[in-house]
């Protein structure tokens, strides 16, 4: 097959973001996907290299002043090559030898390819948002059925290895299981209108505490344990003992899904920052974390995925026992379920999880099966830019710009500002950490790489023709930075509209 060249790459990520059609987004794809001779077209396409992170800095990429090409000539291999050999430079010397491969990579690109280059490098292009679409382009190319291409990517993690797959029939698809030691996409929970109409909905359900920790996947195979954040980056060198815990439990091997956080002495949970800063350290045992199982997905050789929620608690309670977390299977009441929503309100989390006992286990889907209740509406948006403060916070940044996730791939729609929650330690680190990643620096308002996710609490949303979403958040408030997130698993701009008193009277179903 002969290599695809990079202004392909470049040319349809360019008609993917000039159409708001998600039916045009994926023809384009599939058009090009269809045609790929390397797994790398799919990376690229979503914005992030087939190495992954390569450790390209903002000011080694954007001061590169290289004259481009007059036209191209660079295939989607030769980039690829180069940037397999970028990541791969180290030791004394490496900076200079970076920037001299940089520098020959770019004065072959034409300036359209450069300008892409340095997006996909600094992060700009990176899109989780984009990864639906994908899915649907990689079906259509192999023309194979969307669900096989989504668990194949669920269980292996991998766009570029589900798509190489798909393009080798549906058999090679159906070939990827669940593999203990390698993470899978978790599964994820919708907001209940409320706890009478969630278990309305699900029936026969069980009824648990949300945390308010950090997401956690273990695997264990003899001795061997590794642990997974939510976004499948591994912590095992962080948490020992949490490696020390999963190594004794009764069994030789096993997949968990579950919570961990800090506690303090009365058994509340520390703050969330917290516990999420175990994450970063090494070594670090004057926090301890506590972990709390939900699901077994892999017990002792057996797959349990496809095996109801209540089959698949059975399994949990035999090996994980009072690591389970709190909640009651089948509730004989609605009373019976509302203490239990009181208990973990008393004990300082977040509400319960309310999940059908029939549900399978749907790797990376937010679907109904798990929903969760919590006492105050809160939705996770993404931080587009912030404006300069006044007064006491003069020389910080502080009315953050908040974004929803296009479900369709596209950029995040604007659906509010704020700068109410901002603690004077929370105000110093987002302006450092802004700053870090802006891409305009103005007098007024400096714009970000839309990557950081954070929890804003709110009294609810209303029509408004001010931004493009067609919604504006009201009384929005901060509650805290998720870095335990990417923009991927921000909230839509559906949820968000959602949250409209007599959502189907309202014109914003017609915008955007």
């Amino acid at each position: 097959m002969v290599d695809v060249l990079f202004t392909e790459v470049v040319e349809t990520s360019a008609a993917v973001a000039a159409t708001r059609s998600r039916l045009a987004k994926v023809a384009a794809l599939a058009g090009l996907v269809r045609r790929m001779s390397t797994p790398a077209v799919v990376s690229f396409l979503v914005g992030v290299p087939s190495q992954g992170r390569i450790g390209a800095g903002w000011r080694t990429v954007f001061d590169l002043a290289v004259p481009p090409a007059p036209s191209p000539a660079l295939t989607v291999s030769d980039v690829d090559a180069a940037l397999g050999a970028f990541a791969s430079i180290g030791g004394k010397g490496a900076a200079a030898r970076r920037a001299e491969l940089l520098t020959s990579l770019f004065s072959r690109a034409t300036a359209a390819e450069q300008d892409f280059l340095r997006r996909l490098l600094t992060g700009e292009l990176r899109q989780g948002a984009l990864e639906g679409v994908m899915l649907d382009a990689i079906a259509r190319a192999a023309d194979v059925p969307g669900e096989v291409v989504r668990r194949a990517f669920m269980l292996s993690g991998s766009l570029p290895g589900t798509a190489v797959a798909a393009m080798s029939g549906e058999e090679a698809l159906a070939a990827f299981r669940l593999e203990v030691g390698r993470p899978v996409r978790p599964m994820l929970a919708s907001p209940a209108e409320s706890l009478s109409s969630a278990l309305a909905e699900l029936g026969a359900c069980v009824v648990e505490h949300k945390l308010d920790g950090a997401r956690i996947q273990v695997h264990r195979s003899g001795d061997e344990v590794r642990i997974f954040t939510r976004t499948l980056r591994e912590i095992t060198g962080t948490v020992p003992e949490l490696v020390e815990l999963v190594r004794a439990l009764p069994c030789t091997s096993v997949v968990l899904d579950g919570e961990t956080l800090a506690l303090n002495d009365d058994g509340k949970p520390r703050p969330f920052q917290e516990t999420m800063s175990r994450f970063g350290a090494q070594d670090v045992r004057e926090l301890l974390l506590s972990p709390f199982f939900f699901d077994c997905l892999h017990l002792d050789g057996v797959d349990l995925l496809d095996e109801p929620l209540g089959a698949r608690l059975e399994a949990l309670r035999r090996v994980a026992g009072p690591h389970v977390i709190p909640g009651v299977v089948s509730p004989s009441s609605e009373e019976e379920a509302a203490r239990v929503l009181a208990e973990a309100l008393a004990g300082g989390h977040e509400g319960v999880m309310v999940k059908s006992l029939a549900s399978v286990y749907a790797a990376g889907r937010r679907g109904r099966a798990w929903q969760k209740v919590k006492p105050v509406h809160t939705l996770d948006l993404v931080v587009l830019g912030v404006e300069w403060g006044s007064g006491r916070r003069k020389g910080l940044l502080s009315n953050l710009h908040l974004g929803a996730r296009d479900p369709d791939g596209g950029a995040p729609i604007m659906v509010g500002k704020t700068f109410k929650g901002l603690t004077d330690e929370l105000l110093a680190w987002q302006t450092r950490e802004l700053m870090a990643i802006a891409t305009e620096k103005g007098d007024w308002v400096v714009k970000v790489r839309p990557e950081l996710v954070i929890e804003i609490e709110l009294d609810g949303v209303q029509v408004s023709s001010r931004y493009p979403g067609g919604v504006a958040l009201r009384f929005a408030r901060v509650l805290r930075y998720r870095p335990d997130k990417d923009a991927g698993e921000a909230d839509t701009i559906d949820a968000v509209r959602a949250l409209l008193p007599q959502r189907a009277t309202t014109p914003s179903d017609t915008i955007g």
